[in-house]
């Protein structure tokens, strides 16, 4: 059987919970296309189901923030969704920080070593610094999900590198995502 793989693409288009900017790039649209990336990847790939999020570059989800994340986690508890991966970029007012990090609900869990695997990855791919993987419980699609969920800040909007590689390498990116994912399984490329 299949392993059914959500992919969260982060951020609505415009409007409420629309995403970072920085350097001419919108978050919303990086993380739509590396979804759609991964989508594409996984499809092609006869061990996975996936179901993205946003099927249109300018779906919107729900009617508010709170709205929007409810939709998320919704469509993917209600497949049921194995995994469930949110594409987020970061941000920060200090534009030297960068690197790709993971978010997860909590420390050595299924999520926590399957961010692990996914950052190595995009690290070793596209040449991000490795934030490693953090625990925040706050997030709401990590709480509220009802399997394991990382969300993965894939570079710095507000790092001139990190923005760079944002616009330019997002298959890349995808693919890191896909290979890291394999890695946690234990499957091989085909």
């Amino acid at each position: 059987m299949a392993i059914r793989i959500f992919v969260d693409q982060g951020h609505n288009p415009s409007g409420f919970n629309a995403g970072a900017e920085g350097f001419g790039l919108r978050e919303q649209d990086i993380t739509y296309n590396v979804g759609s990336y991964l989508a594409d990847i996984l499809s092609s790939d006869y061990r996975f189901e996936v179901r993205t999020s946003r099927t249109e570059p300018e779906q919107i989800l729900g009617t508010t923030t709170n709205e929007s994340l409810r939709a998320r986690v919704q469509a993917a508890d209600s497949w049921p969704a194995d995994y469930f991966i949110s594409i987020h970029v970061n941000s920060n007012t200090n534009p030297a920080i960068n690197g790709t990090e993971a978010y997860v609900y909590e420390a050595y869990t299924e999520a926590y070593y399957l961010g692990d695997s996914i950052v190595n990855e995009i690290v070793r791919r596209v040449a991000t610094k490795n934030n490693q993987v953090r625990i925040n419980p706050a997030l709401y699609v990590l709480r509220k999900t009802n399997m394991p969920a990382v969300l993965m800040e894939l570079g710095y909007i507000s790092n001139e590198s990190d923005a760079i590689k944002l616009r330019d390498d997002q298959y890349q990116f995808a693919y890191g995502i896909y290979v890291g994912l394999l890695n946690y399984l234990g499957l091989p490329q085909l």
